[in-house]
């Protein structure tokens, strides 16, 4: 007796896809807005996504979840090529543009937690000496008046 393999769907709705990777429908469709992800229509009308779009999806998460502004996913996936089923190799391609960004906040979280110790202990909160909201007085550097800090 021969037992049938069952075929993959080629197309997803946005229900299978959302129970798949774990986000809301509205997400997928928050997703698609920003042009992160695309989906067609069938004769409904109703939307379908290709099976790719689950890794889109990964990939959109994975980003989130350590601080890439969406708009950066934007940028890094447009530059591929519709319907690009991405390989290992594009993915470290894709995932090393944000490791610089990564680094750096990295860098600015550990000084920060280094220095709290510090802050907590002191509690003066010097607008001009404290090294968590005013370090070597940068704002001081840019005239008097309210200054937003921004580390570069």
């Amino acid at each position: 007796m021969d037992k049938k393999i069952p075929r993959l769907k080629h197309l997803l709705t946005p229900g299978e896809v959302a129970k798949r990777s774990g986000v809301a429908v509205s997400a997928l469709h928050f997703y698609e807005s920003k042009g992160l992800i695309k989906s067609t229509r069938n004769a409904g009308n109703q939307r379908r996504y290709s099976r790719e779009v689950l890794r889109y999806v990964a990939i959109i998460k994975i980003a989130q979840r350590i601080g890439i502004p969406l708009a950066t996913v934007g940028e890094a996936l447009g530059v591929l090529p519709d319907g690009h089923t991405l390989s290992a190799k594009a993915w470290k391609e894709l995932s090393s543009q944000w490791r610089e960004e990564l680094d750096r906040r990295i860098k600015t979280m550990t000084a920060l937690r280094d220095e709290l110790d510090g802050c907590i202990g002191c509690g003066c909160l010097s607008r001009r000496d404290c090294p968590l909201r005013n370090p070597n007085d940068k704002l001081g550097e840019q005239g008097t008046g309210a200054r937003l800090l921004e580390d570069e």
